[in-house]
């Protein structure tokens, strides 16, 4: 079968999963505070993430297109169905543009006027520094013209392959056209998504900063695309669709898997080894805060992104059975949707804590404020003290250790750990995700017509 089916019994389990996720995003916001932080921080971790599936589906099409690939011929059309979730994706960010200009959540410091405020008590003048970057107008900027760009590629580059069903002809004019496309491409999503990635997630901790930042959640997001693909493929020949595919198919993407798993855990050591090694306050705090006060997710981001992948697909055979690479592929999604949650909860959670005014009281980046400021109230003391200056700091040494480890055993529902809310919404946005790529998918040939590269593809052999 060359033309997919979206059954309406499809259609109804993804709706309920949709309603599902709908419904746990209300009950988020039950007991939540008066920003609804809790809320607006599980809708920014989860519409970046699957967001960020879209743009390196289209990244991963024009990276093999420019390759010369040919083993992924026959199943292109799978992941150009997952890039066209970008036009939703842009709908969804738009969201959070709106409520950053309404004021209607604070998930980043540097959105609020106080800190460039010289009169205010909140006044940050490291986030003065940084606000030229850093303000509404650049956040809105980057996410509405960068993504019309990704979405005028995705469209671009789709229409070129579905005409190439009809009108493609034996020069090939069609491929290498999508072959320009697609090295135009390459390029500008490498310096547009670093650029949204630094807003949308890296400002969440906007005192920190990173120069691997955007590399590491690239990796993220190009094994999350391959880890669905994966799936998706699995599900459309359990199907009948997709009978060429093989093992062969499966075992080269099951590489992909297994490549990008170890070079996404290479950034990320290269990211933590630097800094930790500089030793540099304003850097290693990203990390201190994440190791002490999230360890199970910190040390579990390692063990499921990398441990576990790296040896259930280290043979070869584990890479051509459905069953362990669909588990594999399981794992690693899930596992990269808690390395966002590990990336934005810790600060939005600081953030929640700055803007309550509750500093020291809460858990995380909020404790070591909590510290700061205990320390600051010891010197003053030393310095009123005189000669007791020494038995005043050891006195606020001692408040300090006790507001950092109060700081660090607190626990708060839905961002020390992701709690059934949290996972429901995941779910919610990936039936969201699936609707609209089975949606597109149904709407041309499973496999590609006149593609030149299709014949190499059915006799694919690793």
């Amino acid at each position: 079968m060359n033309q997919f089916t979206f059954e309406a019994r499809q259609k109804a389990t993804l709706g309920g999963f949709m309603i599902l996720g709908l419904l746990c995003m209300g009950l988020t916001a039950i007991g939540d505070d008066g920003h609804y932080t809790r809320l607006w921080s599980n809708y920014l971790h989860n519409s970046v993430f699957f967001t960020g599936i879209a743009l390196f589906s289209l990244f991963i099409i024009s990276a093999f297109t420019t390759a010369w690939a040919g083993w992924y011929s026959q199943f292109k059309r799978i992941f150009e169905a997952y890039s066209l979730f970008l036009i939703p994706g842009l709908v969804l960010m738009l969201v959070i543009v709106a409520g950053l200009w309404g004021g209607m959540h604070h998930l980043y410091h540097w959105a609020d006027p106080n800190t460039l405020d010289p009169n205010s008590t909140h006044y940050d003048p490291i986030l003065v520094g940084k606000s030229s970057f850093l303000n509404a107008n650049w956040y809105t900027f980057g996410t509405l013209v960068f993504m019309a760009i990704w979405i005028f590629f995705a469209w671009k580059m789709r229409q070129i392959s579905l005409d190439e069903d009809t009108n493609g002809t034996t020069d090939w004019n069609h491929h290498h056209r999508l072959r320009i496309w697609a090295a135009a491409f390459l390029p500008i999503a490498g310096f547009t998504s670093a650029a949204v990635v630094w807003q949308w997630v890296m400002s969440v901790d906007s005192h920190w900063y990173s120069t691997l930042f955007a590399w590491y959640c690239g990796a993220s997001w190009f094994v999350s695309a391959i880890a669905l693909g994966i799936m998706s493929l699995a599900w459309l020949k359990s199907k009948g669709y997709y009978e060429r595919v093989s093992s062969e198919h499966l075992h080269d993407l099951g590489k992909f898997l297994f490549a990008f798993s170890i070079f996404w855990t290479y950034l990320w050591f290269s990211q933590f080894m630097l800094i930790w090694y500089g030793n540099n306050g304003e850097e290693t705090v990203y990390f201190f805060e994440r190791m002490n006060n999230y360890p199970v997710l910190f040390y579990g981001n390692l063990a499921i992104n990398f441990i576990l992948p790296f040896f259930i697909l280290m043979r070869n055979d584990t890479k051509r059975k459905y069953g362990t690479l669909i588990f594999a592929s399981i794992l690693v999604l899930f596992g990269h949707w808690l390395d966002f949650f590990l990336m934005i909860k810790p600060g939005v959670l600081h953030t929640k804590h700055e803007m309550s005014g509750h500093h020291g009281a809460g858990h995380g980046d909020a404790g070591h404020h909590g510290t700061d400021h205990a320390a600051d109230a010891g010197h003053h003391v030393a310095d009123a003290a005189g000669h007791g200056a020494d038995h005043a700091a050891d006195a606020a040494h001692g408040v300090a250790e006790t507001a950092a480890h109060h700081a660090s055993s607190a626990f708060e529902a839905g961002f020390s750990l992701p709690g059934l809310l949290e996972v429901g919404t995941f779910l919610g946005f990936l039936a969201f995700f699936l609707y609209m790529f089975l949606h597109n998918l149904s709407k041309a040939n499973l496999e590609p017509k006149n593609e030149p590269y299709l014949g190499e593809s059915y006799h694919h052999h690793v």
